[in-house]
């Protein structure tokens, strides 16, 4: 009897142990991919499409073969716009869900929040936001522009004669890391070119501000003083009333020219833009550049809106940071492929030097030592119908420089991030 059910003992334990490695060979045979993007809360309008594009790219991998024979399976979290919460969804991700790679952040806050957590896990994040620069990580590939690569060239072309050679400068952003330190940059810039601080203001809002009545017509009088132009480094659903309220007021781009560093198609998606119709912004990339490979990308992201049922399907837009995920993820994808394995340290030496031909008509370049993509620099002015006319661009891709020359001290600090010891 003891015999008999010691028998039936092992057959079920063998069992059991058969459909554990049967479903452990099943969870092997896909690379877990972590989507970490605010879809609630103020930074909802910008990040929702980023997790939008990066499921569109993820299912164009998976149905090319996948990675190393593999399906990504994407994992999305939803940080909520709440900064502690990106670092609690990214240890989840590293740890709990075992991603092999995590594509997200927007705001500079969040990304630093979530920094520390990827340092001690050893894990891979994919930044693909323009920011301040003044950061290198190796457990970070920033794929989005420094300062060099966006507000600087920016800067100069408002002080061209093209740009309307402005005198003073109204510095307006939503109040956190990126703004008050690409102002700081920015102040020092234009300190180097003879601009005093008599014709450079500079005010911050927060998170979700709605009620520009009062900033916009303190622009107007300080516009009094000289030619001016605002650059604004608002952030979320706060552009949506700052552009409204321009128009309400009158304030035309002929008067007073808008460079913003954080609006895109997306954010001018739903607003009668007749009236802003002439201000700028500055990016790597625009929907409306003109060539093969963006015509087939933007083909892709409204044929996959539509089969989705995306809200708003029939008016969905690319942008700046949608092409950074998607270029990204591609690269990331080659890397590994490179690497022949996800293992995290692998992976970074094989994205070193990884080439992409990009939407924006350029080949961009992984650099080697810094992490930064070698990026174009566009300045476009918005039309009536929501997109932007090209009107200046780099040449080439330009080197991205994360330790500002403009900061105090950078000059002693090297562009090549700190080695990690391999686990």
């Amino acid at each position: 009897m003891q015999r008999r059910t010691f028998i039936k003992a092992f057959a079920l334990s063998a069992s059991v142990i058969s459909m554990g490695l049967a479903f452990s060979a099943q969870a092997a045979d896909t690379i877990k991919v972590g989507i970490m993007h605010s879809l609630s809360g103020t930074m909802a309008i910008s990040e929702t499409p980023l997790k939008d594009v990066a499921l569109m790219t993820i299912a164009d991998i998976n149905a090319k073969g996948g990675v190393l024979g593999k399906q990504l399976e994407p994992v999305v979290v939803d940080p909520a716009s709440n900064w502690p919460l990106f670092a609690e969804k990214a240890r989840q991700l590293l740890s709990q869900d075992k991603a092999a790679v995590v594509f997200g952040c927007w705001t500079s806050v969040s990304r630093k929040s979530v920094l520390p957590v990827f340092e001690e896990l050893n894990g891979l994040l994919f930044y693909p936001v323009q920011y301040e620069g003044e950061e290198m990580s190796p457990n970070v590939f920033y794929t989005g522009a420094a300062p060099n690569q966006q507000a600087i060239p920016a800067v100069e072309y408002l002080m061209s004669e093209d740009g309307g050679a402005a005198k003073r400068y109204f510095l307006l952003g939503t109040d956190y890391v990126y703004p008050r330190t690409t102002n700081k940059i920015l102040r020092a810039f234009l300190h180097s070119k003879g601009v005093q601080d008599k014709d450079i203001e500079e005010v911050y809002t927060p998170f979700g501000y709605s009620d520009y009545q009062t900033i916009v017509s303190n622009i107007k009088k300080f516009s009094a003083g000289g030619k001016t132009a605002v650059i604004s480094t608002i952030n979320g659903d706060s552009n949506v009333p700052f552009y409204k309220e321009l128009a309400n007021q009158g304030l035309k781009a002929t008067d007073v020219p808008v460079v913003a560093f954080s609006v895109g198609e997306e954010e001018l998606r739903g607003i009668d833009t007749k009236p802003l119709v002439g201000n700028l912004a500055a990016w790597n990339y625009f929907e409306s550049v003109d060539n093969p490979t963006n015509k087939a990308f933007v083909a892709e992201w409204k044929a996959y809106a539509k089969a989705h049922k995306l809200p708003n399907a029939d008016t969905v837009v690319t942008n700046d940071p949608m092409e950074a995920t998607y270029v990204g993820i591609h690269m990331w994808a080659q890397a590994v492929e490179k690497a022949g394995t996800t293992d995290v340290d692998k992976v970074r030496a094989a994205m070193a030097g990884q080439t992409y031909k990009a939407p924006s008509g350029f080949t961009l370049t992984m650099d080697a030592t810094n992490h930064h993509l070698h990026k174009p620099v566009m300045i476009g002015e918005i039309e009536g119908n929501g997109q932007f006319n090209v009107v200046w661009q780099t040449d080439a891709p330009v080197r991205a420089q994360p330790w500002s020359p403009f900061i105090t001290g950078n000059d002693k600090k090297s562009d090549e991030p700190v080695k990690m010891a391999s686990n």
